[in-house]
């Protein structure tokens, strides 16, 4: 009997079929992450869009009702896909996500590598970098504390 891996990891085809997860990452415009989850490596990146912009927490700020979602949600080819674009419209923010099969240089670039150096720094913590967890929700639980590293660091900078 073999080691039961959970439902958040999955064969990555572009891996030599071994099992792997995904860390998908929401942050605001200055890189401070929102909401994180795990899914498997076989799934699509699209499945995630808007369960993250459910999961993001409601921000306090000005006075009168609290923001619950973003106004805008910036995303690149992965999650290219008109069924899903109709549904982030319906939760009240504009998508702005690349198109597959046009030219690079759409401009979200200059947007998007916040994002992307945010998602680079969970991987600073080894424990995320390489999977040794068996279990997904232990996985999960360092995902969400690299994350909280991440606002820590952020605070004391």
């Amino acid at each position: 009997m073999g080691i039961e891996r959970g439902s958040k990891t999955g064969r990555i085809p572009i891996d030599r079929g071994r099992t792997g997860s995904k860390h998908h990452l929401i942050t605001d415009a200055t890189g401070i992450p929102l909401a994180a989850t795990l899914i498997g490596g076989n799934r699509n990146d699209v499945t995630q869009l808007i369960p993250l912009l459910q999961a993001v927490p409601p921000v306090r700020g000005k006075r009168g009702r609290p923001r619950h979602r973003p106004g805008v949600v910036l995303g690149d080819r992965g999650y290219d896909h008109d069924k899903y674009r109709r549904f982030v419209w319906d939760l009240g923010v504009k998508p702005l996500i690349a198109r597959r099969g046009t030219e690079h240089g759409s401009g979200l670039g200059t947007q998007r590598w916040i994002v992307e150096r945010t998602f680079a720094q969970p991987a600073l913590v080894r424990r995320l970098r390489i999977r040794w967890e068996i279990r997904d929700d232990i996985h999960e639980a360092f995902l969400t504390l690299g994350c909280a590293l991440i606002c820590w660091r952020r605070l004391n900078s």
